[in-house]
């Protein structure tokens, strides 16, 4: 993308705005990232989303084998539009499609759920990329999920009640791992160029009036080669 059309979009919001990008934008990461395997409940879909802005988590992926995923507007209360949400739904096996993919771009697939060989919460290794799966409130994880892990991790209890619902579990590893990373001396945060186009991204979606600005200056830069 255009970097001179980027800024010239940019200018249009307010210095309040921009500043509140720029701060928001120093805790974002994408060293971690969350996929979300047939999530289908409007309330825990959404709650999770919302956890994930909050804790400077950009991406995001929703794997559709048979449920649809569905977003609660008023529990994610405007949190979807910030993040980069990942749909995967047009492969035969989209669990398969989903990992293979993070996995070709480096990061670690670690299993949320107990598991003979699993590790506690605080002690997953984050020194290399880490997508961590979440499955659905009743069932867990597929079975082909469990089998393409790389790792399996358990969120410490200390009661009778056997798990956390999934918007508490995400929102534990996401606090623990985040936690961990800004006192780490890991490259976890997003490039600059990487922050300049999430930057315009989200000033497309603040601006009321933004293909109207780029025809404009789409016109303008044209009229000015001739």
């Amino acid at each position: 993308m255009n970097k001179d059309f980027q800024d010239h979009i940019i200018s249009f919001i307010s210095e309040n705005k921009q500043n509140k990008f720029k701060k928001v934008l120093e805790d974002r990461t994408s060293h971690l990232t969350v996929v979300l395997e047939d999530i289908y409940q409007p309330h825990n879909a959404s709650a999770v989303l919302r956890s994930c802005d909050c804790f400077g988590i950009q991406d995001v992926h929703i794997i559709e084998n048979k449920n649809k995923y569905n977003v609660n507007p008023q529990i994610a209360v405007g949190s979807a539009k910030w993040l980069n949400l990942n749909y995967h739904n047009e492969a035969k096996d989209n669990t398969v499609a989903c990992i293979n993919n993070l996995k070709e771009k480096g990061y670690k697939i670690v299993a949320t759920t107990p598991h003979q060989d699993d590790i506690m919460l605080p002690d997953l290794p984050i020194d290399q990329p880490v997508a961590l799966l979440f499955g659905t409130e009743h069932e867990g994880l597929t079975d082909v999920a469990l089998e393409h892990a790389d790792e399996f991790m358990r969120i410490p209890m200390y009661g009778f009640t056997e798990s956390y619902n999934i918007s508490v579990s995400a929102a534990l590893c996401l606090h623990s791992i985040t936690d961990r990373l800004h006192k780490s001396d890991i490259d976890w945060q997003l490039s600059e160029e990487e922050k300049q186009e999430l930057k315009f991204e989200w000033a497309k979606k603040v601006i009321r009036n933004f293909k109207g600005y780029e025809k404009e200056y789409y016109r303008n830069k044209n009229r000015h080669k001739v």
